[in-house]
């Protein structure tokens, strides 16, 4: 089986490697990728780039629903989950989890070819079709 080809010819592998390393460096063991990207408005933007309806709709079957709870500590609580499902499944980062379709995100399968290109050159700053 061959590799998965971004449309400037990176590898989907190679172009994921890089982002793991960059997001790794901008993680600090107590709040996971989603909530740095959210912060930081990068990457995939994490848990911003949901609407409240949306964010609410993903995470109510691992959160449950809430009436008094505000977003902010929804965001919370989807943070926590996001880091132990980090630590129970031993990855450095959430998009590697094994995650399957009843999850609000399913890591790295989430993302397109195209996505995932775009996410590279945006934290590397390399022109589109270089692999950093």
């Amino acid at each position: 089986m061959s590799a998965s080809v971004t449309p400037c010819g990176w590898t989907r592998e190679a172009a994921i490697a890089s982002l793991r390393k960059r997001l790794i460096r901008l993680t600090d063991g107590e709040h996971s990728i989603c909530k740095v990207a959210a912060d930081r408005g990068i990457f995939c933007r994490g848990f911003r780039r949901w609407n409240d309806h949306e964010f609410h709709a993903r995470w109510k079957g691992l959160l449950g629903a809430s009436t008094h709870l505000t977003r902010s500590q929804m965001e919370e609580l989807a943070d926590l989950w996001q880091l132990a499902e980090q630590v129970s499944q031993k990855v450095a980062l959430v998009c590697d989890a094994s995650l399957d379709d009843r999850t609000a995100c399913r890591g790295w399968k989430e993302f397109t070819d195209l996505e995932i290109q775009s996410f590279c050159s945006d934290l590397t700053g390399q022109a589109q079709g270089r692999l950093p």
